[in-house]
């Protein structure tokens, strides 16, 4: 991956009160993002539209929107859930093989 994507702010708030997103999670994730001096991981990202109660198809709209590909999304949405599996269980097995 390693890619960067840029979205306008007034695009994505567009896009965001259109799939349903409150103003007031709109501006907590505006205030995150001016926090992080605007720049997030496309996977954190991931997790806060998720936590603004967006489905994960909505999720990928946003993505799609933004310019990301099919595959990189879906990378970043895998990505994502082995994130969550580790934080609720921790790694269930670590292999060395040499």
């Amino acid at each position: 991956m390693g890619e960067t994507f840029a979205v306008n702010r007034i695009e994505l708030r567009k896009m965001l009160s259109l799939l349903g997103v409150s103003d007031k999670n709109i501006n907590s994730m505006e205030n995150t993002l001016n926090r992080s001096h605007k720049h997030i991981n496309a996977i954190a990202f991931a997790g806060m539209l998720q936590r603004m109660g967006l489905k994960l198809d909505d999720v990928k709209t946003v993505f799609r929107k933004i310019g990301i590909d099919d595959v990189t999304i879906t990378d970043i949405l895998n990505m994502f859930d082995e994130d969550k599996i580790n934080e609720t269980f921790g790694k269930v097995v670590e292999l060395n093989v040499r």
